[in-house]
């Protein structure tokens, strides 16, 4: 894998569907990207409270667990950080997939390719509806406002990822993770790892206010057509 993957090699199905003139992370661009995540952030937070309490409300009610789920992820330059979501899985998913995994060579087969199931029993009702609805990802306002994430990036990936993005991993996290980014709006868990990693490192390269506008816009359609969600 080329540290600076380009475009063409993505696979046909999934071309980039924006490109801009390629530019460095300027320093004035980087403070107003941050100002925009805190603004926006603190903003929907207070937007979306009533909604965020009401999901709070579903997930306790559901198994009496916790609503919230926390896991170390890395992000900008190899930082690990502690990323939110609303809990969709069962209390003991861990016990679950190992259970899972070792039972079922299918689903370890596509859980080594691309660390999702298609088909997830440890998903609860209420959780399978958070996911479809991108709705799970509400608590990583407060990643956005604390400044781990953004609103637009890569996505946030656990330690024992690290080693699939292999020598593009530094140029792929020179820049913040995000709440959505070219995964998002190319397919998400239609894309095969390999896609994901390329899709980080263009963006990467690629880094723009305009691409970032950009993205946000077409995230919108991506979620409501719950294009790739698991």
């Amino acid at each position: 894998m080329s540290r600076f993957p380009d475009s063409q090699n993505l696979p046909a199905s999934f071309s980039l569907p924006l490109r801009v003139a390629r530019d460095e992370c300027k320093p004035t661009q980087s403070a107003v990207k941050r100002a925009i995540d805190l603004t926006a952030g603190i903003t929907l937070l207070f937007l979306l409270a009533p909604l965020m309490l009401l999901i709070v409300a579903l997930i306790r009610t559901g198994d009496g667990g916790p609503a919230f789920f926390k896991q170390a992820r890395i992000g900008r330059s190899g930082k690990s950080f502690r990323c939110w979501k609303f809990r969709t899985m069962a209390c003991n998913a861990d016990e679950a997939l190992q259970r899972l995994l070792a039972a079922d060579p299918v689903a370890a087969q596509e859980w080594a390719e691309s660390q999702k199931l298609t088909r997830d029993p440890r998903i609860t009702p209420v959780g399978a509806f958070l996911r479809r609805s991108s709705l799970d990802e509400l608590p990583q306002l407060f990643n956005i406002i604390l400044g781990d994430m953004s609103f637009v990036g890569p996505r946030p990936i656990v330690a024992a990822e690290r080693e699939r993005y292999g020598e593009a991993f530094t140029h792929c996290f020179s820049v913040p993770p995000g709440l959505t980014g070219l995964w998002q709006i190319s397919g998400r868990s239609d894309c095969s790892y390999a896609t994901r990693v390329l899709l980080d490192s263009q963006y990467a390269s690629e880094w723009h206010l305009m691409l970032d506008a950009k993205i946000l816009v077409k995230t919108v359609p991506a979620v409501l057509m719950q294009r790739g969600s698991r």
